[in-house]
Order: C-alpha cells, then structure tokens, then sequence
C-alpha cells in the first residue's frame, strides 16, 4: 500500500493533459501453472501497460509502483527502438528467477525476464550486451554469477564520463532510463522499501541523466519503488522525484 500511497502522490503533482492512470488489480493473483508468483495479475498489468503505450506517440515515462511496471515499458521501447540501451539505475540488479529468489517478488526478477528468462519474457529479448547496471550495491549470490556469465555491465557509483563509455560501449543509438528510488542514498530519500546505503546524491543521480540525456536519444524512463511511510514522508521526497522527473523530461 505505500507504493499504491507513493504513485498517487507522484500523479498528483503531474499535469492531468499529460498523464494516463493505469489501474492495477487488487486482487493477489495466482502462479496459473507457471513458475512466479502472482503471474496472473502481473500479466494483466503488463498488456494494461502495453496497450496504453502503443497508443502514444511520444516516449513516456512509467511511473511505479514496484519495478514490475518496467516489463512493459521496456518492451515497448525495445519494440519501437532495437538499438537502445537499457541503464539500470537501482540499487538491486533485479536478476532472480522464481527459483533463486529468497523472497519470491517479482521486482527482483524483472530485468531477467526482460532478458528472456521466465513465463513473462517479452517476444524480443533485451540484448545483455545492451544493459547496464547504475550503482548496483546489493547483489544476490545468484545474481552476480549470472552477471558474470552473461557478461552485463556494472558500472557502480559512476560518474558521467564513466557512464557515456558505458554507453557507447554497447553500440546504442538510444536508451531507456530505469531509475529504482533506492539507487539514491537512504540519506537524502527516505521513502523506499528496502533502503542500501552508499547510494547517489540527488545532484550525482541529475548529472548522470543530464549526461545521457545529452549524447543519446532518450526512448524512455521508469521510476519506481517510492514507498513514503506517512503522507509528510511524502511531501519531504516529492520534490526530489520532482527534480529527476525534470531532468529526464527538459
């Protein structure tokens, strides 16, 4: 319920003419003969997701929720853009699988399926050569034997000139900017979930967008992950959401 709370807030502050609800079911959803949990429900917010997006014609941001609202998002600029790459600012790499996870919860599996791997693997298959990883510091032990043999790029707390050699490492004409609250340091954000600290400044996480967003064609974005713990946890971090949300829209 505090991302529910969290994605009100955020729609509350957005323009209505430029903003579309898209309604997530309340209902648990159930695993219907698959290998992740709540399959059913995720399922229906992705072709929710993807139907939206297909209407526009303009790049859009996905605002979350967790990070399962990426699924479609990513999908969807991959569609339109195959030579994009997909910089992953989180604190978590997101590479379980139902079977690796301690948790179970889809948003540490989402950019594994974004690979191919899983019941909610998209058609086209976002290239490993073409992902990279933003400030990583939290990473499973199957998560990082998985990063090794699919030879994903993890760049850490990076700086823009170490970001945009990342980039144009991968040969991309394009990118997708994902961007998990808790890739921000617990210091200056409080409101998420499962807070890592070391993470980047406010003003480290705006450089690093300005930086892409000046050499590369932006396809994309997704926030995910604010879970404020009461509505003043709310207005205390909002207009820092505010401010990433200017950097990757001016």
């Amino acid at each position: 319920m505090r991302l529910v709370d969290g994605a009100l807030a955020i729609h509350g502050d957005l323009p209505a003419s430029a903003t579309t609800l898209v309604e997530v079911p309340l209902e648990a959803g159930d695993f219907r003969g698959t290998s992740i949990p709540r399959f059913g429900s995720l399922e229906i917010v992705r072709d929710r997701q993807l139907a939206v997006l297909r209407e526009l014609t303009s790049p859009a941001i996905t605002i979350g929720g967790d990070c399962g609202v990426e699924l479609a998002a990513v999908e969807h600029a991959l569609e339109r853009h195959p030579q994009t790459a997909v910089l992953w600012f989180d604190a978590h790499p997101d590479l379980n699988t139902a079977q690796s996870s301690a948790s179970g919860a889809f948003t540490g599996m989402v950019l594994r399926a974004l690979l191919g791997d899983g019941e909610l693997a998209p058609a086209v298959p976002l290239d490993p050569s073409r992902v990279i990883l933003v400030g990583a510091r939290s990473v499973d032990e199957a998560e990082a034997e998985f990063l090794e043999s699919a030879g994903i790029a993890s760049i850490g707390l990076a700086d823009p000139e170490q970001l945009l050699a990342a980039v144009a490492a991968t040969g991309a004409t394009s990118i997708y900017i994902h961007i998990d609250v808790d890739a921000l340091d617990p210091a200056e954000f409080s409101s998420k979930g499962d807070p890592v600290p070391f993470g980047f400044s406010v003003v480290e996480l705006v450089a690093l967008i300005t930086a892409a967003r000046g050499s590369y064609e932006l396809v994309g974005a997704g926030i995910t992950e604010f879970a404020p713990s009461s509505p003043e946890a709310a207005s205390d971090d909002l207009p820092t959401l505010l401010r990433i949300i200017g950097a990757l829209t001016k």
